[in-house]
């Protein structure tokens, strides 16, 4: 450091650099569109189209002096720690161009209006495209922005219940290839277009992982007939599903009441055919909107 300055710079630690960071706060908004600028002269970088995400970090101890530091969706699964949330937007070539550190008990639907609205004060209104995982906007968002930022576009992650709703609009419709194992079908759907992507290699491997979570499951459960106390069995079934996860819900289950023995009538199980054929038709597939 004391080289790339020329000064005289006397090394104490980490924590040196950090707390040079509260400093720089007030003119984070002035350092990105100057990074921006450098950015576009020296890498060609645009802003036509933007990658917006979130994450979280976590802290050990309560946090005390962290005023966003809150319980919320931990992405570590560290439910008992405090978190905040970080959004950020890049662009393709992965050049950061605006964040955001927010509370963490924020919701990330509850995230994109004020993102949008950053990016346009820190760069002036342009024609740009977002692109987002289908948790962030919500049906309000997306239909406020095609009636109020027709300058803006977007590319979106849409939500399993929307692929079960339109499955009649886009599966009689013919695949068509655009790479080697990646093929495409097109609909539309009011003022939007809609696009479901497949991967065969991805998806074989997925049906392949489900079909062997769900094999151990059954022998887990074929093992489980020699049980003579309900309560054993119930801890085993638990312990079974668990690690079976979602492939748990494809078998339907009945399990003896408080009073009945463990037999062939009071405990059985069945694969639910019509759910796994659904499950595998629909594995993989990204489902878009534009």
């Amino acid at each position: 450091m004391g080289d790339l300055l020329g000064e005289g710079l006397v090394w104490g630690g980490k924590d040196q650099l950090y707390s040079v960071l509260d400093r720089l706060l007030k003119h984070r908004d002035a350092l990105c569109t100057h990074l921006q600028g450098q950015w576009r002269d020296l890498f060609g970088a645009q802003l036509d189209v933007l990658l917006y995400d979130l994450t979280s970090t976590y802290f050990e101890g309560q946090a005390e002096e962290i005023h966003k530091a809150r319980y919320g969706y931990s992405r570590d699964h560290r439910f008992d720690c405090k978190q905040v949330v970080l959004a950020l937007v890049v662009t393709p070539e992965g050049f950061p161009v605006g964040y955001e550190i927010m509370d963490g008990n924020i919701l990330d639907k509850q995230t994109l209006p004020a993102m949008v609205k950053k990016i346009a004060a820190l760069y002036g209104p342009a024609q740009r495209v977002w692109l987002m995982d289908r948790g962030i906007p919500t049906e309000e968002h997306l239909a406020d922005w095609r009636a109020s930022h027709p300058n803006l576009k977007y590319l979106a992650g849409t939500s399993r219940a929307k692929v079960k709703a339109t499955r009649d609009q886009w599966e009689p419709q013919p695949w068509t290839q655009v790479r080697d194992t990646v093929a495409v079908k097109l609909f539309q759907e009011n003022d939007e277009l809609y696009v479901v992507a497949r991967s065969d290699g991805r998806q074989q491997k997925e049906i392949a992982m489900r079909r062997k979570k769900l094999a151990r499951l059954l022998w887990a459960l074929r093992g489980r007939r020699k049980e003579t106390k309900r309560d054993r069995l119930l801890m085993r079934w638990g312990a079974a599903k668990a690690a079976a996860g979602r492939a748990a819900g494809m078998v339907e289950i009945t399990l003896p009441r408080q009073d009945q023995e463990i037999s062939r009538q009071t405990f059985s199980f069945r694969v639910k055919q019509e759910k796994l054929a659904e499950a595998e038709l629909c594995a993989s597939l990204i489902f878009l909107r534009w």
